[in-house]
């Protein structure tokens, strides 16, 4: 390494936030990188681990800690302290088709791992990294790479969100023909649609796609495949990979937003306002109240049921529409402000974190808006069928199992229910569409420890694979099923 006493000598400087007062009147990206010079002393701190636990993906106490990736941190946190980004950012893309999305994204599962993390703070890795991808699409480094041979073989992809552009992305490189089918006007999956725009800017999407058509990568938006159109699929490919994400969101048994005003998913609810946006002049609060055509929140009282990534981008949409109150309930407990003593670093901490959207709230509203322990047990509608209040109960686990306690019922006003509970597996229609079997988990059914369906020329991977992940996850699942797609084709495979 080249700077063996940089842990010690320098200190975690996060990039640094635009503060809440002024990022909630837009919807634009808010993190501003450090300087050159900070960022390489950043990148010093990496400290020549014996044995790198940020690049493991092991899985300890039941969770997953290190990079799934397995991305060469200590490799190019160096070359960063050195000053060879050209360098840094070839080893960067050796393992990591799309670091600017997960520099973005990700919650830096590496982090969490580092050894620097072990009695004070971890390497900035998640910024060096957003870092090291877009300076080099600034200076240039990232150029289309087109396979100078082919190989004939062609191979469908069903579902352009992150899983399916990283199948597709491996599977162009090596050679082969590629088309992907994505049912939305813009590809990208939850990245596009279920992801705000200042946390991803759509038009990082877009300069992605861009550099993949020009390497080859053939895609066809608005094409929903159906029952009928599957045949003739099987036919012109010589394989086709499944990666439609799972889509099917859990419900809340107590309001059905098909027969309840004011009861949306949140990821009905964020494709909506980002859509609007996308047609807007502008990313500004303003300019999407002009286009209109989403879910107002203004003045509404806003109740969120659920506690995840999901739910605090829901949180930071609503405060941005000018809410005029904002409830998230979560069903599990408070997290610790520390790691307990049974949860030993490198495992994952289950440590009490505070987002983007609660600290808007936090500023907006004076106080943290997640209510713990906390779920909806009944809601009142007037006459036209419009949610007016709900009813929320306490939870707590007898028996293994989380039941409502009885006397701890309390009533809030609701204008607008948001649903983010997470996802119970792929949509019913995408597994049907090809004659698949899914599993209890919503999943499509493959051979062991394998992308492939028995006895089909069919591959899925991804959440529809997987089950409901994170970024990082689905990359990692296209890569490997590119993998093995590419054996199935050539006998071998050199990915």
């Amino acid at each position: 390494m080249g700077k063996e006493t940089g842990f010690l000598e320098y200190t975690r400087t996060n990039n640094k936030d635009v503060p809440p007062e002024e990022r909630i009147l837009n919807f634009e990206e808010f993190h501003t990188p450090l300087d050159t010079e900070s960022r390489r002393k950043q990148a010093a701190r990496c400290m020549n681990c014996g044995v790198p636990f940020c690049q493991s993906a092991m899985n300890l106490g039941g969770m997953v800690t290190g990079c799934p990736l397995h991305n060469l941190i200590p490799e190019w946190n160096d070359e960063i302290y050195k000053g060879h980004e050209k360098h840094a950012f070839d080893r960067l893309h050796k393992t990591s088709n799309f670091p600017e999305f997960t520099g973005r994204v990700c919650p830096a599962l590496c982090e969490k791992a580092c050894m620097c993390g072990q009695n004070g703070d971890a390497v900035t890795v998640h910024d060096n990294e957003l870092y090291l991808v877009e300076t080099a699409f600034a200076k240039g480094y990232i150029k289309p790479l087109i396979p100078t041979i082919r190989s004939g073989k062609k191979v469908a992809v069903i579902g352009a969100g992150p899983s399916g552009l990283a199948v597709a992305d491996d599977l162009n490189h090596r050679g082969h023909y590629v088309e992907v089918f994505e049912r939305e006007d813009e590809v990208g999956g939850l990245l596009m649609y279920g992801i705000p725009n200042m946390k991803l800017d759509k038009s990082v999407i877009k300069r992605r796609r861009k550099l993949m058509e020009a390497e080859g990568v053939l895609f066809h938006t608005g094409a929903n495949i159906t029952k009928e159109e599957t045949t003739a699929l099987l036919s012109k490919f010589d394989a086709v990979v499944l990666c439609c994400g799972a889509k099917k969101a859990r419900p809340l048994p107590v309001a059905d937003p098909d027969s309840i005003k004011g009861v949306y998913y949140a990821v009905d609810f964020l494709t909506k306002t980002t859509k609007a946006l996308m047609k807007a002049e502008d990313r500004t609060v303003e300019a999407l109240k002009e286009e209109g055509g989403y879910i107002d929140a203004a003045g509404k009282n806003v109740v969120i049921v659920g506690g995840g990534d999901t739910g605090n981008d829901c949180i930071g949409t609503v405060i941005r529409m000018g809410a005029k109150s904002v409830t998230a309930l979560e069903m599990m407990p408070k997290p610790p402000v520390e790691r307990a003593a049974n949860n030993p670093w490198p495992e994952w901490p289950k440590v009490l974190k505070t987002d983007y959207g609660h600290e808007e709230a936090i500023h907006v509203f004076g106080s943290d808006p997640r209510v713990y322990e906390t779920t909806v047990k009944s809601v009142t509608t007037d006459k036209k069928g419009n949610i007016k209040q709900i009813e929320t109960v306490k939870v707590g686990f007898k028996g293994g199992k989380l039941v409502q306690i009885a006397g701890t019922e309390k009533t809030l006003k609701c204008d607008i229910l948001l649903i983010a509970a997470g996802f119970i597996g792929c949509e019913d229609y995408s597994a049907e569409a090809f004659s698949l079997k899914t599993s209890q988990r919503g999943t499509v059914v493959t051979e062991i420890d394998s992308y492939h369906i028995p006895n089909t020329k069919i591959f899925s991977a991804g959440d529809m694979h997987r089950g409901q992940s994170l970024v990082v996850w689905a990359i990692a699942e296209g890569k490997a099923c590119a993998k093995e797609v590419d054996e199935y084709l050539m006998g071998y495979t050199n990915l």
